[in-house]
């Protein structure tokens, strides 16, 4: 049962990354999520073993461990608040920019740079 988890939790990296490699801002933060779950499913592959739960446990019973569970709680948190988050942001790059294609996003910065180049440099010789 421990090697489904560990290639379940290796596939789910390899997803992420590869998703990770696209250059679309919306697929970026499908791979976050997908790294974000693999790391949850490493947590909770690598505290399997057989026990009675730690709340009322009898002299010489075998207990599992709960800060596995714990730490799991907290990845499935923490990894939700930051997918809420890039959510947000890409949503709003989508709204101004009307686009995520990061080479859309580049191209628009490069000419936006050149713009505000062009008037610092009309500034300074209007005040020389």
């Amino acid at each position: 049962m421990i090697l489904a988890f560990a290639l379940a939790a290796a596939v789910l990296f390899g997803c992420g990354a590869y998703m990770l490699l696209k250059r679309d801002l919306l697929r970026v933060v499908g791979g976050i999520m997908l790294i974000s779950q693999s790391a949850m499913v490493t947590i909770i592959g690598s505290s399997q073993s057989r026990g009675r739960a730690a709340i009322a446990v009898q002299p010489g019973d075998v207990v599992s461990d709960p800060l596995p569970q714990a730490l799991a709680l907290t990845a499935l948190v923490i990894g939700l608040a930051t997918v809420a988050l890039l959510l947000a942001l890409v949503h709003r790059v989508i709204v101004v920019f009307r686009t995520s294609e990061v080479d859309e996003l580049a191209a628009g910065e490069a000419e936006h740079e050149a713009a505000l180049e062009a008037q610092r440099q009309a500034d300074r010789e209007e005040a020389s």
